[in-house]
């Protein structure tokens, strides 16, 4: 009879220190970055293809900060950017991931549907924004549509990718086991493409916020991508680092809520991950 072998002690106890050297690593990382920062932006330092010279140092960007966030229009400015990029999303997401699905298992779906797409596909969001404006009667409706644009292609493409991918062994078991349609859709299918379609979920998220900006260059008064924009028109070069710096918390945030709503409904993934 085999013996199961057992991790040894020292290998639980080298775990946690293990992170914890990560750890203080990444910390040190960022301190030596902002000091490199600082530095290059203080001494105006110049490597001629690019320079530091107007570049706003972080103590700059902390006051800044600091401003924004005793703002009274601080709350309307998060509100707005985040029910434009979540509606975005969300429609990107119904529509990705339903268009997906149906251009990976049925060839003419794929016909007719994946030609005039991979047309749309490479054609960036600013590119968008004369038509945007064009085909919806208001602004909020156009920035909605920009970051539904910048979502919806990951989403998509990420969507095909899974299913087709799909063990064709799995499907032949399941059907040689009398397994209808709907239960190889929902039991196979779907599962077996789900890593998939949160991989495009997270990269769709991120573009969403990419696009914000842009969209937000189209009207309105409030939003963080309208707020880094009217820093740039005023010259006010510490608000366009807190804007930006803003916009990647929310989306390093945002794709941090879809891997771990991932983990709650895959949980075998999660499995899979620790057995290695």
């Amino acid at each position: 009879m085999s013996e199961i072998a057992h991790p040894s002690p020292q290998v639980h106890a080298a775990a946690p220190n293990g992170r914890g050297a990560r750890l203080a690593r990444q910390i040190v990382a960022v301190v030596l970055s902002i000091a490199f920062w600082q530095w290059a932006s203080r001494t105006h330092l110049n490597l001629h293809l690019f320079t530091y010279a107007n570049v706003p140092a972080p103590t700059d960007v902390a006051q800044s900060l600091w401003s924004l966030l005793h703002s009274p229009k601080l709350a309307q400015h998060v509100t707005s950017s985040l029910l434009r990029v979540f509606s975005g999303f969300a429609i990107a997401a119904l529509v990705g991931v339903g268009l997906g699905l149906a251009i990976g298992r049925s060839r003419i779906a794929e016909d007719l549907l994946l030609s005039p797409l991979e047309v749309l596909r490479p054609i960036p969001a600013v590119a968008w924004i004369p038509l945007a404006v064009l085909m919806f009667p208001s602004s909020e409706g156009s920035m909605i549509f920009i970051t539904f644009i910048g979502a919806l292609f990951p989403i998509l493409l990420n969507t095909i990718h899974g299913v087709e991918h799909v063990d064709a062994r799995l499907i032949a078991s399941a059907r040689s086991l009398g397994s209808t349609r709907r239960a190889l859709f929902a039991e196979i299918i779907l599962p077996a493409a789900a890593p998939s379609i949160v991989t495009g979920l997270a990269i769709g998220m991120g573009t969403a916020w990419f696009c914000l900006v842009t969209a937000e260059m189209i009207s309105g008064q409030f939003g963080i991508g309208y707020y880094t924009w009217e820093s740039y028109t005023v010259q006010n070069y510490a608000a366009i680092v807190v804007g930006m710096l803003v916009i990647g918390l929310f989306g390093m945030g945002s794709s941090a809520l879809i891997r771990a709503a991932a983990r709650v409904l895959m949980p075998w993934q999660r499995v899979r991950k620790e057995s290695k």
